[in-house]
């Protein structure tokens, strides 16, 4: 004040420098100027301010007992961290947490400051900082210092900003726009040097970063001061003072006090008390730090005999310089080898950009942040920038001269000013900017000072005294004289200039242009206003991991274990599958407990994985699958359950019998399948048809409600809405159901027409009591137990019986073909392909018979994996005929999709998806089943040539593959009904028959009631395997057989091509059964056919003539498409069970002369009441009308 009232007109005149500069500077009061109140509401408010930037912490959504404080954890989180929704979080929430309670308060200190600074004659607080630098053309020296620095950071960002895309994908960058500010390695995107992992030039070269060399050699915090305190010794600089080891913070204390973390020094002004106050970590940016911050301390040491208002830097930049000026030489490759931190130096163009690199993450990235963050401020203290557009105007030159944008939607109310610690601090910040062109006119001034005459980059001063000697004469002239002369002094040239900066980073300039030219990058952000989206489902899954190399880590440890856990749970399910007994049972239940608790324990791990970021597409694939839980994800109460009813369900189903009136018991397989395939007796077939159902579906139906219920808490523990959603999921189809209904659609046609021709020959078989011409058939009626398969009925329906007919069951017979010589067969057909032959394992451990010792088994044709690269197996109780020798290819192509992708990761050892595994072996038997292939390895007499035979051919592959299709489709659109709980228990059976009525036009040839489980009586419902794969790969293995066809050069019908022998045919097949599941399965089907969807032209094509034939029929018999008669139900007969000797008469099991004679005595009895009966007639009838309803004859199509 005194100076003020003594010297205020008079001190401009002083021709003494040093006492013009004393009263220069303390003549201005600044905030004494103020009256008291308003001093002690402008402290209030700085005090404020600073703790709430000090005590800010960050807390877990939904958890209140983690919270993260700046130091260390945001700050360890936003340079480690990789997940870009975690790092969203951190920068958000600490941008929310500091700025948003800071606005009101900033808003009052910018009135408080510029009240003060006023009454010096300043115009604002602005104009006050600019005056510091003594220069007129300060702003304008500043811009065209950044004119200079431009191009270069603008190669440098558009090069980041490739990298981060390679990183995070296109979703979250934009090449021609601005970077989200979250993902540069620092809260404020100042510094981007801890992502130097994901954009280094040449990551083969040796590591820069010795953050690891220095916690493996036991550097503590009190040595990295004592390092870098040598370092200003050694160029003969003062050591630190006793009280700085005394009395400094130099880690944040474990007390549980609330301190500011951010580095600073400070100088007690009593020429013996210098200390730093830093958190500071072991790490090699902190040494940095240590270096800067004691940069600082040796700057008060230097000028502490210096009146107190010139104890500070020529100007602000100065001071910031000293301690980098320093960093230059101790961050050299050179220096770290001499202070034990590298083991050897590599000086090659390679290394050097790369260490270039690194430099310029820290120095040229910081130039335009150093640079507009005050430039906001003086925006605001000229009242340019008002309080409602602080937010908006700090983005607006964020994004101009960063390239950088927030990472989620900011508006108004936000501060994010406020998260910097210098804004509340009240720290001016333009010195950083000035301080990172000047440190590069130092390093080259005292390099020369030190005799280096290599490029810049490579110098070190360390024990260079005569560099020191010229250090120190800046260092304490303090601010005693005009920073120009002190720079002119130091360098040659008073003037701020980039050129040694340029120059420093000139080889890394040249290779970025370079690299930016090749890539053809955009250079800038014309993109200005792009915004990236929100990650979906944020802010949940913050904490996941996100480094790629530990996931692959991850994924070899899940590997190597789950092999060898998956092939035991195999082998014990094998020895069930093989010999159904109790002791086999409890081992198998164990090993999938042992396999659910793998699957539970890695899946788990695996969720915690963030693979938005990952570059590997097959880590991210593996490990998005690898989070699928299935089954496991139940608690252990719940899993043991469910493997249990799994087990009861499928146990009931294997070893179900019907029982004959003479106590013989004939299972499905091969007794009740050979039944149904063979007879003709409507009766007969009917017997069988309800008895299984009797006995299979009524035993599954106790168990299947609660099978729903868990089945649906398992996939809704997995993220599905329920199981139908769950199995829809493995086809990576958005539009799966709606693609397959326009499928089904374009099939629709070729199938009633089918449907209709069968029909007929139902009708001049059975007569008119069995088939209605117009409704349904009974579904016992079409040779196979679910009517699924229509093959065995070929010989009521075949066009023309005196033409050739493909059947190859009597040559197999006759030549004494057995199951290992049909198995023999088809290995040939698979190696006359190039392919795979089968291994030794294969014909010593497979089931290819039902065994005779007395052995219950899963007579259930299938194929086995057991996940040992070796071991393949078929489980099949194979019969002598065509029909079995056409499933063995079927089964054999699953067994050749195992050998081809066997060195697949175990999760990606399954097909394309669960179609393809289906189709690989059919489309196989497409070529095996033909005339011509048939007929080559000596199973039919000619090759059916001519057009009758073609059509009898078509016609016996269309009553297995086109008849299928309905029921293909139908069984998991019911499924997936029953799970998403739009069919109840108590309409199972009632909805099962209205989709079997729907699609196959098939009605019970019984009535049935709710107490019946019809569905329950074919295996895939009670094994729980979803079927939709089926219908899936009859489609796409016609789509197969048209591509393999084309590749073995095959000309004319696609009915008639063989691929056998065709050794392109079998590469092209083997290349996409080698992918596995490791990539989306469109890619297979382009790899594979050339188009990437399932498309039903295929199927169409194949079929044609027989489609023109089969229209052409049944317009000549008039026939009725459809069933319009759809209520229709046949004559119910008698149930009696075949070949038993006995008639049934009266409900008694009796002789034949027994029965006759009782005839004649009941058409005696007969003639009597024939009146009386007659009279009864329509009593019966209304009688009949008044009980309770069943699903055969009066089921609606609800649904159609």
């Amino acid at each position: 004040m005194k100076a003020k009232l003594l010297y205020d007109r008079i001190w401009e005149n002083f021709t003494d420098p040093m006492l013009h500069r004393i009263i220069g500077s303390v003549r201005i009061l600044g905030l004494a100027n103020l009256p008291i109140e308003q001093r002690q509401k402008y402290n209030t408010l700085l005090s404020k301010m600073t703790s709430i930037y000090s005590s800010a912490k960050v807390c877990f959504p939904n958890k209140t007992a983690t919270c993260w404080a700046l130091e260390p954890e945001l700050t360890e989180v936003m340079a480690s961290s990789r997940s870009y929704a975690k790092l969203l979080f951190a920068w958000e929430g600490w941008h929310n947490a500091v700025g948003v309670p800071l606005k009101p308060e900033y808003q009052a200190y910018v009135s408080l400051s510029n009240e003060a600074y006023k009454v010096d004659g300043f115009e604002d607080t602005g104009a006050y900082w600019r005056s510091w630098y003594d220069s007129s053309t300060f702003v304008e020296d500043l811009e065209r210092l950044y004119q200079q620095l431009e191009p270069l950071y603008l190669n440098l960002h558009a090069f980041v900003r490739r990298g981060l895309y390679h990183r995070y994908g296109d979703k979250y960058i934009n090449l021609q726009g601005p970077i989200p500010a979250h993902l540069l390695g620092n809260m404020w995107a100042q510094s981007w040097e801890n992502i130097y992992d994901i954009v280094v030039p040449f990551p083969d070269k040796p590591n820069l970063d010795v953050t690891s060399t220095m916690v493996e050699k036991g550097w503590n915090v009190t040595h990295m001061f004592r390092v870098a305190e040598e370092f200003f010794t050694s160029l003969g600089l003062l050591p630190m003072p006793p009280e700085f080891w005394a009395e400094s913070m130099l880690e944040k204390p474990d007390d549980g006090r609330e301190v500011v973390c951010h580095a600073s020094a400070w100088d007690f002004y009593n020429r013996i008390d210098f200390r730093i106050k830093q958190c500071t970590r072991v790490n090699m940016d902190q040494l940095f730090t240590v270096h800067h911050e004691m940069g600082h301390v040796q700057y008060y040491l230097q000028y502490k005999h210096l009146p107190v208002s010139l104890r500070r830097g020529a100007n602000p930049g100065f001071h910031e310089a000293i301690g980098d000026v320093l960093a230059l030489s101790v961050s050299t490759p050179g220096h770290l080898q001499k202070i034990g931190l590298l083991d050897s130096v590599t000086n090659d163009n390679e290394s050097d950009i790369n260490y270039l690199l690194k430099m310029a993450l820290d120095k040229i990235a910081f130039l335009p942040f150093g640079y507009l963050v005050d430039q906001w401020r003086w925006r605001v203290f000229s009242g340019l920038t008002t309080p409602s557009q602080y937010n908006y105007d700090w983005w607006y030159l964020r994004t101009k001269y960063q390239g950088i944008c927030p990472p989620i939607a900011r508006n108004g109310a936000h501060f994010d000013p406020g998260a910097k610690f210098h804004i509340p601090s009240v720290t001016p910040y333009i010195r950083y900017f000035v301080s990172f062109v000047l440190q590069f006119q130092f390093h080259k001034a005292l390099c020369a000072e030190a005799g280096y005459t290599e490029p810049l980059h490579y110098c070190d001063i360390y024990q260079s005294q005569q560099a020191g000697a010229k250090l120190r004469e800046v260092l304490q002239a303090g601010a005693s004289r005009r920073w120009q002369e002190v720079l002119k002094e130091m360098t040659g040239s008073e003037t701020l200039d980039a050129g040694p900066l340029l120059e420093y980073f000139e080889p890394l300039t040249d290779w970025l242009k370079q690299q930016n030219q090749i890539n053809g990058e955009v250079l800038g952000w014309p993109d200005f206003e792009w915004r990236p989206p929100v990650p979906d489902g944020y802010p949940e899954g913050i904490d996941n991991l996100t480094d790629e190399a530990e996931a692959e880590k991850f994924l070899e440890e899940y590997d190597r274990l789950g092999l060898v856990i998956t092939n035991a749970y195999v082998e014990a399910n094998w020895a069930y599958n093989t010999n159904i007994t109790e002791e086999n049972s409890k081992i198998m239940l164990e090993k999938n407990l042992e396999l659910s608790s793998h699957t539970l324990q890695y899946g788990t791990r695996a969720r915690q994985f963030d693979t938005s970021s990952f570059q590997k597409s097959s880590v991210k694939r593996l490990l998005e699958k690898l989070k699928d839980l299935g089954r496991a994800a139940l608690p252990p109460a719940d899993l043991d359950k469910y493997n249990n009813i799994l087990l009861k369900m499928e146990s009931a189903y294997s070893t179900a019998k019907v029982c004959q009136q003479n106590g013989s018991c004939l299972p499905l397989d091969p007794d009740l399948t050979e039944l149904m395939a063979s007879s003709r007796n409507y009766d007969n077939l009917l017997w069988a048809w309800k008895g299984w159902r009797d006995k299979a579906g009524r035993a599954v139906l106790p168990n299947f409600p609660e099978y729903v219920e868990l089945s649906n808490k398992a996939a809704q523990l997995n993220g599905y809405a329920d199981s139908g959603a769950y199995w829809r999921a493995w086809y990576e189809t958005p539009s799966l159901e709606q693609d397959l209904e326009k499928i089904y659609l374009e099939l629709q046609p070729l199938y009633l027409n089918l449907h209709a021709y069968v029909r007929r020959a139902l009708y001049r078989h059975y007569g008119a009591d069995y088939i209605n011409l117009q409704g349904p058939i009974p579904a016992h009626l079409l040779g196979n137990m679910w009517a699924q398969s229509w093959s065995n009925i070929y010989e009521l329906v075949v066009p023309f019986p005196s033409a050739h007919q493909v059947d190859a069951t009597p040559a197999m017979k006759s030549q004494g073909w057995t199951p290992r010589r049909m198995f023999e067969e088809a290995d040939k057909f698979f190696q006359s392909l190039g392919l795979l032959p089968l291994t030794p394992e294969f014909w010593n451990k497979s089931m290819l018979e039902k065994p005779n010792d007395g052995r219950e088994v899963v007579c259930h044709a299938s194929a086995w994996d057991f996940y040992n690269g070796k071991d393949f197996r078929i489980k099949q109780c194979t019969t002598v005929n065509m029909e079995d020798l056409i499933v063995i290819h079927h089964e054999m192509g699953h067994v050749q999709y195992f050998m081809q992708y066997k060195d697949q990761p175990l999760t990606f050892r399954d097909g394309a998806n669960p179609g393809f595994h289906e189709a690989i072996g059919d489309v196989l038997a497409l070529s095996v089943s033909t005339p011509k292939h048939l007929y080559s390895i000596g199973l039919l007499d000619n090759e059916g040539e001519g057009y009758e035979s073609e059509i009898n051919y078509l016609m016996s592959v269309a009553l297995d593959k086109i008849a299928f299709i309905p029921f293909g489709y139908l069984i998991d659109q019911w499924r997936w009904r029953v799970f998403d709980g739009s069919i109840n228990k108590k309409d199972y059976n009632q909805e099962w028959w209205s989709l079997r009525l729907k699609y196959q036009g098939l009605c019970p040839p019984v009535p049935r009631t709710q107490e019946d489980f019809d569905p329950g009586a074919k295996f895939h419902i009670p094994a729980n395997v979803p079927y939709l794969r089926y219908f899936v790969s009859f489609v796409i293995q016609f789509q197969f057989h048209e591509a393999l066809c084309r590749a073995a050069g095959h000309q004319g019908a696609l009915h008639k091509c063989d691929i056998y022998q065709s050794k392109k045919a079998g590469q092209l097949l083997a290349d996409a059964m080698k992918l596995g599941l490791s990539k989306p399965w469109p890619e297979a089907m382009m790899l594979l056919t050339g188009q990437p969807n399932m498309s039903a032209t295929a199927i169409v094509d194949y079929f044609q003539p027989l489609l023109d034939w089969l229209i052409t029929q049944n317009k000549e018999q008039q026939e009725t498409l459809g069933w319009p008669q759809y209520d229709w139900t046949p004559y119910s007969g008698a149930a009696s069970a075949p070949n038993s000797g006995k008639v049934s008469f009266l409900g008694m099991e009796l002789e034949p002369g027994q029965a006759t004679a009782g005839q004649w005595v009941l058409l005696l009895l007969g003639l009597v009441l024939l009146v009386a009966i007659m009279a009864l007639a329509y009593k019966m009838y209304d009688l009949r009308r008044q009980r309770e309803p069943y699903f055969g004859s009066e089921v609606e199509l609800r649904h159609s």
